[in-house]
């Protein structure tokens, strides 16, 4: 199981990582997808969507199970990843690179203090 340390950990399987220029890219971790199985469809959110922490704001459906992603922070969505609507198994393959959902521009800068490191985040699933 992979967890990568530049990232931070939300409790419901998602990752935010903090980018250079303030905006956070969102997926789900290797846990998430594993437990998912193979992902057949993901409805992103709409680009300009606003979004509070918590907040349910794409679905990610597999050959298991309708799973709801949730927003790490509040912001305004700013990109999606428009490659899996052609191509959802790209959540399976690659969740930390070519699997990712958004980019949210956080509304108050970008403070992940509240989401789990990598250690913690281990021990989480453990």
């Amino acid at each position: 199981m992979t967890i990568p340390e530049h990232l931070r950990y939300a409790e419901n399987h998602e990752w935010a990582e903090l980018r250079d220029d303030g905006t956070v890219r969102v997926g789900i971790t290797d846990y998430a997808q594993d437990q998912l199985g193979d992902v057949v469809y993901v409805e992103l959110p709409e680009v300009g969507r606003v979004v509070e922490a918590g907040e349910a704001f794409a679905e990610v459906e597999s050959t298991k199970s309708v799973a709801e992603v949730y927003a790490p922070v509040a912001g305004t969505v700013v990109e999606v990843n428009e490659a899996l609507d052609e191509r959802p198994e790209l959540v399976n393959a690659d969740p930390y690179g070519e699997g990712w959902f958004a980019v949210i521009e956080p509304t108050e800068g970008a403070d992940l203090s509240h989401l789990m490191d990598a250690e913690a985040y281990a021990a989480a699933i453990a």
